[in-house]
This record gives C-alpha cells, structure tokens and sequence, in this order.
C-alpha cells in the first residue's frame, strides 16, 4: 500500500521559495515607496511656490508693522530640514531696501522621510504688479529634496527670473 503526500523537505523548499520572493517583493515596495514620497513632496514644494507667486500677483494684503508696506510673498527654504515657510515680506516706508519677513500661517511639513537637501537661494520672494522675482544675486534658484535614508535620491525644482518653475 502506498500514502500520497509532500515530505518535509518539500515543503521546506516550497515555504523558503515563497520567503524569498517576498523578501524581493518587499524590499522593492519600501524603495517604491520613498521615491513616491520624493516625487509627491516636490511636486507639493512646486505648488506652494505657484501659491506664493498667486498671492503676490493678487496682491493679497498682509498686516505689515508700522513704518512698512507690503511688498510680496515667498518661501524660506533652511537646509537639513523637513519644512518649509510661507512668508509674507515687508518694506520700511523709511528706508526702501529694509525687509521685514514674516511667517503666513504654520510650517509647511514635507513627506515623511524626506528633507531639504539644498537651496540656492534659500529664499525665494515674488513682487506685485509685474512679475518680480528676487532669487537674491542669483539668476535661477535650485532647490533639491532627498531622501532622508539615501540622500542619492534626489529631485530638484528650479525657477528662474521670469518665474517659471520646472522639476527636474
């Protein structure tokens, strides 16, 4: 008489087969998953730009301290961190050239496991009622995210005087 059935070694390699592929699947998913966290954090970086940019050419007002008038919106980008500000700029009515910074609303967080790698310049402003620009003394601003597992996955938004926001 004969039994039909798996031996114990069979099942064992069936079962370690099966392990090692999810192991592959897996560990795929996870690296999937923080280049989507790159990608959806930069595209938010580019929209909050052009919101920036909005509220300027509307010429949105702002509560600014006596002695100073309003004069734009932008963002502040610090280096190393997971955040980011909106900011409304303010002029001394005084002494034309003096800012006055100041944050709209709470700190903009990015994706989880993302951060600032770089910004050149770290602040961006736009001026009403012709588009105006201020990159500082450069002539196009490069703003760079990473992951903060592996800093070699980057993406990079750039915008350039006339106000154009490209991600790279």
């Amino acid at each position: 008489m004969t039994q039909k059935g798996f031996t114990l070694i069979e099942l064992l390699v069936v079962t370690s087969i099966i392990l090692i592929i999810s192991s592959i699947i897996l560990s795929d998913y996870h690296v999937g998953q923080r280049q989507f966290a790159l990608q959806r954090a930069v595209h938010q970086l580019a929209q909050d730009l052009r919101q920036a940019e909005e509220m300027s050419m509307s010429a949105k007002s702002y509560n600014c301290p006596t002695g100073y008038k309003m004069k734009g919106y932008g963002i502040n980008l610090p280096v190393g961190n997971d955040y980011y500000w909106l900011k409304a700029r303010c002029e001394s009515i005084g002494a034309p050239g003096t800012y006055s910074d100041h944050v709209v609303g709470e700190s903009i967080k990015l994706e989880k496991g993302v951060k600032i790698l770089g910004a050149v310049p770290a602040n961006i402003f736009f001026y009403p009622p012709d588009p105006e620009i201020d990159l500082g003394a450069a002539a196009t601003a490069q703003i760079t995210l990473c992951s903060e597992i592996d800093i070699t996955q980057t993406k990079t938004v750039s915008i350039n005087k006339t106000g154009l926001i490209n991600v790279e």
